[in-house]
């Protein structure tokens, strides 16, 4: 199941209302919604994305966050 870019667009972080980054698995699959801002990652099951702030994991302080393309 994919994600469709135009809703991607119209989701915001629930943290801090600021824009996310689809991050993609190795097998181009849609994995995570990103949220450069807060640096905390919100993950895709079964194709939903789940907004939930219990649910997300922060990123590693290594790991570079996406940029937003505009």
């Amino acid at each position: 199941m994919t994600l469709d870019r135009r809703l991607v667009s119209l989701l915001h972080c629930p943290l801090c209302k600021g824009p996310l980054a689809l991050v993609h698995d190795p097998e181009m699959r849609p994995a995570e919604l990103v949220c450069p801002a807060d640096r905390v990652a919100f993950p895709i099951r079964d194709g939903l994305p789940v907004m939930l702030e219990s649910e997300a994991r922060a990123l590693a302080d290594d790991e570079e966050a996406p940029r937003i393309a505009p």
